[in-house]
């Protein structure tokens, strides 16, 4: 089915409002975490049951992620949108005014749903909006605001907890969501993917698998890697996930055709994409407690320490996104992704129980920098890697890869941590830090190699649109052959 001609106007549109549900979504992955101490004073609960205000998100976004984009090719991208948009806005309130956790954690798991559905169809819907030659800069402004989110969340959790009220990290979705969900359906074109019916047998092989081992790992450096219920769900995952390849390598409208990582460019980005975010999330997990438990800076004041490193797409990530249009996508991720590297790397490098702000420095800019090459050209190749008509789960695929390296990258780095040091004194902190920004180095590092196997884009040639890495277009896909 075809795309629609967008509205007038609806470009720059498109970009707000795709841009604000992601930056919300994308949000409360870590913004609860520096507010735990705040909600156990005020409702209780067990250690685990702070420890699932964050996992019942983290869970229900990462599983739900590709049905979330299957039904907007479906039932209509816009449509499915705002009814994402929707059950978050309301699951935002109610985890605001929950009573005590057990209601907390419901409202999250919701809020998590809501956000599965909104955040693939964010990038699908600006695509669609976009003139193609002018995508690089959307995709850059969109790849700032959702890097922002990442690795600010700890930092606007903890400034909203110290001021106002821990409950005011949700409240703050509350009245965004109400504005957007009008401007969605006034202002977004609808569309479709390929209209094929719901793949409703490819839908549960992969959201089992998707759940069991995200649960593994989310759960596996809290109950123990031997434990019963996360040896279970690692191994029951893995089983479902292998059940989900190769059933979608034989049916005939599978939810995710696996004839899509034939194309080195989806596989490459994809692969990047899943060690991008193993290395940053651990990292930034670990950092954000590294300013404060031993540093002793405030949650607002390690924020903004931390803000020549999270702000720093909100600066680069637009000129990420231009050059990617003029240079191909792969040259810009590559650096950005080596420079990442880099940057976690002179973290291990410097990191002592005392080391000043002004050795940090250089570490923060240049990580800084590193992440924001990378968004907006990533976000470009995915989509220009498929067919118009998979673009949706093409987005839908990425965002999972994602969603799974963050939880894993937690998890590695979290028991590396805990292996070679611990929370007992600063030195042992330190200890365990050091090794962990060693292994979150060397994950963005392959990521870099990951991205060097996406192909160089292709000369235009007169009178033809360029195509190939670095633009989107209506490709054939390029294999491995």
């Amino acid at each position: 089915m075809s795309q629609q001609t967008p509205r007038r106007g609806s470009t720059a549109w498109a970009l707000v409002i795709t841009s604000v549900a992601g930056f919300m979504a994308a949000l409360d992955n870590l913004v609860v975490t520096t507010a735990l101490p705040s909600i156990r004073e005020d409702l209780g609960g067990s250690l685990p049951d702070l420890e699932w205000t964050v996992s019942a998100y983290t869970l229900t976004f990462a599983v739900l992620l590709m049905f979330g984009a299957a039904l907007g090719d479906r039932f209509g991208r816009r449509r499915m949108f705002v009814a994402g948009l929707a059950v978050f806005t309301l699951a935002s309130a109610a985890a605001a005014a929950a009573p005590g956790i057990d209601s907390l954690i419901a409202a999250r798991a919701v809020q998590g749903a809501g956000a599965a559905v909104m955040m693939p169809l964010t990038l699908t819907l600006l695509t669609a909006a976009v003139p193609e030659a002018r995508r690089g800069m959307a995709y850059g402004i969109w790849g700032a605001v959702n890097g922002l989110a990442v690795a600010s969340g700890p930092l606007v959790g903890g400034t909203l907890t110290e001021h106002i009220s821990w409950q005011w990290i949700f409240w703050l979705n509350v009245p965004l969501g109400l504005a957007l969900i009008p401007l969605a359906r006034l202002r977004l074109a609808e569309s479709h993917g390929t209209g094929a019916p719901l793949d409703v047998p490819g839908t549960l092989l992969a959201s089992g698998g998707l759940f069991g081992i995200v649960y593994g790992l989310v759960r596996g450096p809290v109950d123990g890697w031997t434990g019963p219920a996360v040896l279970t769900g690692l191994v029951a995952g893995t089983a479902l996930l292998t059940g989900f390849v190769v059933y979608s390598t034989r049916a005939k409208n599978p939810m995710l055709p696996m004839r899509l990582f034939r194309s080195r460019a989806f596989a490459g980005i994809n692969a990047a994409s899943l060690l991008m975010f193993l290395g940053m999330f651990g990292s930034i997990f670990l950092l954000s407690q590294y300013l404060q438990g031993v540093l002793g800076y405030s949650p607002t004041e390690a924020g903004l320490r931390m803000l020549p490193w999270t702000g720093m797409p909100m600066i680069v990530a637009p000129i990420a996104g231009i050059l990617s249009d003029r240079i191909g996508g792969r040259p810009v991720v590559a650096v950005g992704l080596f420079l990442q590297a880099l940057g976690l790397a002179w973290f291990a490098v410097i990191v002592t129980t005392d080391v000043s702000y002004a050795t940090q420095l250089p570490a923060l800019i240049i990580s800084g920098v590193g992440m924001a090459l990378f968004f907006a050209p990533a976000s470009n190749l995915v989509m220009s890697s498929v067919r118009r008509k998979e673009q949706g789960i093409a987005s839908g695929a990425n965002n999972a890869l994602r969603e799974v390296g963050g939880a894993l990258g937690i998890a590695v780095m979290a028991s590396i941590f805990s292996a070679q040091g611990g929370y007992e004194t600063a030195q042992s902190f330190v200890d365990g830090l050091r090794p962990a920004l060693v292994v979150g180095s060397a994950a963005v590092a392959l990521a870099g190699v990951a991205a060097l196997v996406v192909p160089a884009r292709r000369p235009d040639r007169p009178g033809e649109p360029a195509t190939g890495a670095g633009r989107p277009t209506e490709p054939v896909l390029e294999t491995a052959s």
